[in-house]
């Protein structure tokens, strides 16, 4: 999708290829390879929409990490995969710098938060109230909240849909 000199995906090269994508009668489903870390949440839940709004056929595939906000791009198909040594981490919005609202911010990432749980949610096969119980986990990470899953763990509790890897994808 992007050129070969582009070393990182940005979410502003992304969403014009979708809509080039979504134009082109010539092109007949999309294949979505993730390794992401996560990032900017509003632009990743962005790409999400436009995904399962694309209006063709839409696989996506976890090999590596599907972290984070890529937890939503991951679920943004009409079926998922994810390799077998892949991990998914899932835990609360968080940010960094100054905050000069809190109360505000507070109730924005709550918010913000309900909006990617709800998302997960009508996109997978999990419940919310497990979704948000491997979110707010304060026994798998060390010092930290959310919950680390490996490949099968992802299928298990219904996030993604098969273990598997470019192969089953294609």
């Amino acid at each position: 999708m992007l050129q070969p000199q582009n070393k990182t995906t940005r979410y502003e090269h992304v969403m014009p290829q979708l809509v080039g994508i979504r134009q082109n009668d010539k092109i007949k489903g999309l294949l979505v390879v993730l390794n992401t870390i996560g990032g900017d949440v509003e632009a990743g839940l962005a790409i999400s929409e436009m995904l399962v709004s694309l209006g063709k056929p839409v696989v996506s595939i976890v090999l590596g990490g599907g972290h984070s906000i890529g937890m939503a791009l991951a679920v943004a198909s009409d079926y998922s995969f994810i390799s077998p040594s892949s991990t998914m981490t899932l835990h609360p919005i968080r940010m960094n710098g100054t905050v000069i609202g809190v109360q505000q911010t507070f109730e924005y990432f709550d918010k913000m938060q309900d909006t990617i749980i709800d998302f997960v949610v009508r996109h997978s096969r999990i419940t919310k109230e497990r979704l948000k119980e491997l979110i707010l986990d304060t026994k798998n990470i060390a010092k930290d909240v959310g919950t680390v899953i490996i490949g099968e763990q992802a299928v298990k509790e219904g996030i993604i849909d098969e273990v598997g890897g470019l192969d089953k994808a294609m």
